[in-house]
């Protein structure tokens, strides 16, 4: 199936009221297929083989984009739900910043799109690791469903600011934001 990409932008952009984020979430279309679009594992959008450059009509996209409880991502308006493809992450975490210390220190990401995420329960840090190679693979919560993963420039940094806490399953490398500590891989990982 083809689409309209006009159509949709202009769709995306008669539903928002420049304010903020469109109430995508209260937004219930019909399904209406497949679109050839895909955010890659490095942050950048590609559409019928070809990168999305101009930074605005990234950030119109990425503003009606929801992740459903199917697991699959969509680009959404009041009248079309369009399923894209995602590799990895929705966004791209480049930049991260710590403030204060201890258990109550606050950790931002900022986002290739230039989005500010606060760490905490709203917004929980995880990081899935390959059970075969221990791989890190870490994300924090963006917004509703939608994830960014951590640039590996970023994970590295986050490390440097890691503590270690003994659990039952022996020391844990992790990081505390707003009283809340978060592994940073399973127990006894740093130390293989």
């Amino acid at each position: 199936m083809s689409f309209d990409i006009s159509k949709l932008m202009a769709s995306a952009k008669e539903n928002s009221d420049g304010s903020g984020l469109p109430p995508v979430h209260l937004w219930e279309p019909e399904y209406c297929g497949e679109m050839d679009m895909v955010i890659r594992s490095d942050g950048t959008w590609w559409h019928e083989g070809g990168q999305l450059t101009r930074a605005p009509l990234v950030k119109l996209f990425a503003s009606i984009l929801r992740k459903d409880d199917d697991g699959e991502t969509y680009l959404v308006t009041p009248v079309e739900k369009i399923k894209i493809k995602v590799e990895r992450g929705h966004f791209l975490a480049t930049r991260v910043d710590i403030e204060g210390e201890g258990q109550e220190q606050r950790v931002f990401f900022t986002t290739n799109l230039g989005d500010t995420i606060e760490v905490g329960p709203e917004r929980p840090l995880r990081v899935e690791t390959n059970p075969e190679t221990l791989e890190p693979s870490p994300f924090v919560n963006a917004r509703g469903n939608l994830d960014a993963a951590l640039s590996r420039p970023v994970f590295y940094e986050l490390v440097e600011h890691a503590v270690e806490r003994e659990t039952q399953d022996g020391p844990q490398l992790g990081i505390y934001a707003l009283g809340t500590f978060y592994p940073l891989g399973p127990a006894g990982a740093h130390t293989v």
